[in-house]
């Protein structure tokens, strides 16, 4: 499913798949710190979406970058900003990891 602004959604399934692959995408959560304390994907890269701008220099565009948040908002904003700096192959995770928990990994907290 494509939105509007040419950022591509996966699904919690789609993820999934991608990270049982040899080479996983590069898991980007934009959500703040307390957010993760809460439940986060444990392979994933923390930069909270206000200090992207200072932080492009920590993510590589060598992988499939899947950008998340709550609920998918944040991360397609993140997407965005890093298609918009020459970053490709950005999935925005739809949903957030509220659908992470909600379909893959049921015993992870909510919020």
């Amino acid at each position: 499913m494509t939105n509007s602004h040419q950022i591509e959604n996966i699904t919690a399934f789609q993820l999934k798949e991608l990270l049982d692959q040899p080479l996983p995408p590069l898991v980007l959560d934009v959500r703040e710190a307390q957010e993760l304390e809460i439940c986060s994907l444990p392979t994933c890269v923390h930069i909270p979406l206000a200090h992207l701008s200072q932080a492009l220099d920590k993510i590589s565009d060598e992988r499939v970058i899947v950008t998340l948040c709550h609920h998918g908002y944040r991360s397609l904003q993140a997407a965005l900003f890093l298609k918009s700096h020459g970053f490709k192959n950005i999935f925005n995770l739809k949903g957030g990891i509220h659908a992470w928990s909600e379909l893959i990994d049921p015993s992870m907290n909510r919020y």
